[in-house]
């Protein structure tokens, strides 16, 4: 049995603290049968560890969002480093670059993303890269390092992907594949062999439509594999299998979970 996995969701954000067992409930009633719950800080983190725990069909990823890595000290980075070692734990991230934003000066953004994949090499872990406009210093920070997943992807530049892809990266891609302006991100979709294809929810964040402008679930993830399908060319049930065999690539213990979240 297959099915749908939400591989990057922060349903231990306080956006769902009213109606958390709802959320999950719909989840498991819309086919996704596993998620990730990803920290981007280290309090996110430990409380993405802690939903994991008591989550049948969810898993864990440790980390310090870029935007995020000037407020965390040295002793933050070592505590994250200890709790990445929790048996939940599958993955290191989020971590990478975001030069749209400037809460976190691009040095010290780099310096974290290289620790994070140190951290990721030791513990023989994928790591979870966000990148919004840095591909080219992204991928220089990749080079030497396992691979993992490029999460809510959103490059244009074709170079940019096929380097990535050379490095053993897997794509992951999220709401905005299915708003009416993103002709050029699904022909990037195109691009990437279906044995590297993965989708997400990244909610609370970017709802896919028909829910745009909504807090985001990850029972919404359907939505985007239904548009990843057409743009791939596959039938839905076709693509949720292949994206359910990606994902236990990608996270070998998610497939030790149970079936389904509820």
């Amino acid at each position: 049995m297959t099915g749908l996995v939400d591989t990057h969701a922060h349903l231990m954000d306080a956006a769902f603290d009213a109606d958390r067992d709802a959320v999950v409930q719909r989840a498991a009633t819309s086919g996704v049968a596993a998620m990730l719950l990803v920290g981007y800080d280290l309090a996110g983190s430990r409380a993405a560890v802690e939903l994991a725990r008591s989550l049948p069909g969810a898993r864990a990823s440790v980390g310090i969002h870029p935007n995020s890595a000037a407020e965390h000290s040295n002793a933050d980075f070592d505590a994250l480093a200890e709790l990445a070692r929790s048996p939940e734990v599958v993955a290191i991230g989020e971590t990478g670059l975001d030069y749209y934003r400037h809460h976190t000066p691009p040095g010290r953004q780099r310096e974290a993303l290289d620790w994070h994949l140190r951290l990721a090499e030791e513990l023989a872990l994928p790591v979870i890269v966000h990148n919004r406009q840095a591909d080219a210093d992204i991928a220089a920070a990749a080079i030497g390092h396992p691979p993992g997943v490029l999460h809510c992807f959103s490059s244009t530049d074709p170079a940019y992907l096929e380097q990535m892809l050379s490095l053993g990266y897997f794509v992951s891609f999220a709401g905005p594949l299915t708003f009416k302006n993103a002709a050029d991100l699904r022909g990037m979709a195109t691009r990437v062999p279906l044995e590297r294809l993965l989708v997400e929810t990244d909610c609370p964040y970017l709802a896919p439509v028909p829910h745009r402008g909504q807090r985001n679930e990850p029972a919404f993830v359907r939505y985007t594999a239904h548009v990843l399908a057409d743009v791939v060319g596959l039938d839905y049930e076709s693509l949720v299998e292949r994206l359910w065999a990606n994902s236990m690539h990608v996270f070998p213990s998610l497939a030790r979970m149970p079936q389904g979240v509820a």
